[in-house]
């Protein structure tokens, strides 16, 4: 993707399904906070909050990702923007989606959130929630490998941010 002042965002059609992919403390919540309605971002925290009183709970993931894919089915459905706000790491974390998207003809976005380890690391230290060390280095350099991936799943559009 070429250098633009225009703001990558807007090259999103309007029934897409958006999937933010990045480490914890990447960005993702913060740039989708800023571009789109709240009822459009589907995020995992949200979801762990719901379901268990605490966004943090690892436990409640499982459960959090079962309401956040039927809604995200429901929206789909319904030709709405849908952005998925998680870390979305692997590919077996993004098929789901993808195969969503492709059930109901909606163009899928990949939105790629890869800043240096020790960026992450500062954004986290300053996060009112931050995530262990360990896991932000996991999953920095699962982000890595993820970047390959991404180019060969199939995503109609694939923005760096």
């Amino acid at each position: 993707m070429e250098a633009s002042q225009q703001d990558p965002a807007t090259a999103i059609p309007a029934d897409a399904l958006v999937v933010l992919i990045g480490p914890a403390a990447s960005g993702k919540s913060t740039w989708a906070a800023s571009r789109f309605a709240p009822s459009q971002i589907l995020s995992s925290d949200a979801y762990r909050q719901l379901v268990a009183d605490d966004a943090s709970d690892q436990g409640a993931t499982r459960d959090a990702f079962r309401l956040l894919h039927l809604v995200a089915r429901a929206r789909l459905e319904r030709g709405l923007l849908t952005v998925i706000d998680a870390t979305n790491l692997t590919p077996s974390a993004r098929r789901p989606l993808l195969a969503l998207a492709g059930r109901f003809g909606r163009p899928s976005v990949a939105v790629l959130f890869h800043a240096p380890l020790e960026v992450v690391f500062e954004r986290n230290a300053r996060r009112a929630r931050s995530v262990p060390a360990d896991v932000v280095r996991r999953h920095h350099d699962l982000m890595d490998a993820s970047i390959s991936d991404v180019r060969v799943e199939g995503y109609r559009l694939i923005l760096d941010v």
